[in-house]
């Protein structure tokens, strides 16, 4: 399947598969072999803290765990159960109000059963991040 195909057949099971990926407006902006872009447009229902309108942190672990779970099934090559085994965040800074986060994964190393991940979370520039985080996930066998 060319990229553009594995993009648009990922990005359907993204939102289908996963409906808070849907509710928090999550985009799966790009997908390559071993990684993926996800987009979380900024929206108020988002915010942590209405004085300062900076997105809360749950809702930029989501885009991480989302990121990192295409970046997984970009590796794999076709959709598959996982779970979240570990989910390592550090929290750089706090994001810009009124401004999209973008979170880029990368899956470096795939076992027979667990996956490793690392990702970026930025609002434009990968330079100055919002936070990175590193994570492991496992494949479900049925």
């Amino acid at each position: 399947m060319d990229p553009e195909g594995r993009r648009e057949a990922l990005s359907v099971l993204f939102t289908e598969a996963v409906p808070h990926n849907h509710a928090l407006g999550l985009r799966l902006e790009a997908v390559g072999t071993t990684d993926a872009t996800v987009v979380m447009p900024y929206a108020e229902v988002l915010v942590g803290n209405p004085e300062t309108g900076v997105v809360a942190g749950g809702a930029v672990t989501t885009l991480i765990d989302a990121a990192s779970g295409a970046a997984v099934m970009a590796a794999l090559g076709a959709f598959a159960a996982i779970v979240t085994l570990d989910l390592r965040i550090d929290y750089l800074r706090p994001a810009r109000p009124g401004l999209p986060l973008t979170a880029q994964a990368e899956c470096y190393k795939v076992t027979r059963m667990v996956a490793f991940v690392r990702a970026l979370v930025h609002q434009g520039d990968p330079a100055t991040p919002v936070a990175s985080s590193q994570g492991t996930f496992m494949r479900v066998e049925s």
